[in-house]
């Protein structure tokens, strides 16, 4: 397994950032293993919804996971408000970073992650895993 840490500055779209990195390191398998930061502006898909919902002010990212691969990514985030409020959903385009974001991924080196359309199954591409 290998690592990648980066971070990423104020005004980034968090998951467009996190697509880019794996584009440009050519991941085909990895997780989230850590992510924490702040948004201004959140947008999230929630659970059994087709649609997004947007959320303005200040946020702490306490919570992100998933799996990353250049055949798509599958990301959930939890994040809380100046209240401790806390929101998530799966994580979409256009969250922005407000002072920083710090995210760690593990690579898996062994694997393909992908994302198939599968017959009699949830109607949505899931995670496929095949060997390297």
């Amino acid at each position: 397994m290998k690592t990648h840490t980066f971070r990423l500055k104020p005004g980034a779209d968090l998951f467009d950032s996190i697509e880019n990195f794996v584009s440009e390191q050519h991941i085909q398998a990895g997780c989230v293993l850590s992510s924490v930061g702040s948004l201004t502006h959140a947008t999230l898909r929630l659970a059994n919804r087709s649609y997004y919902n947007e959320y303005e002010g200040h946020f702490e990212i306490v919570s992100m996971t998933g799996t990353v691969s250049t055949n798509g990514s599958h990301i959930h985030i939890a994040i809380s408000d100046g209240d401790g409020v806390t929101i998530g959903g799966h994580l979409v385009s256009g969250c922005k970073i407000y002072t920083t974001a710090e995210i760690v991924l593990a690579v898996l080196e062994d694997v393909i992650y992908k994302r198939e359309l599968l017959e009699n199954d949830s109607g949505y591409e899931e995670l496929v895993v095949y060997p390297k």
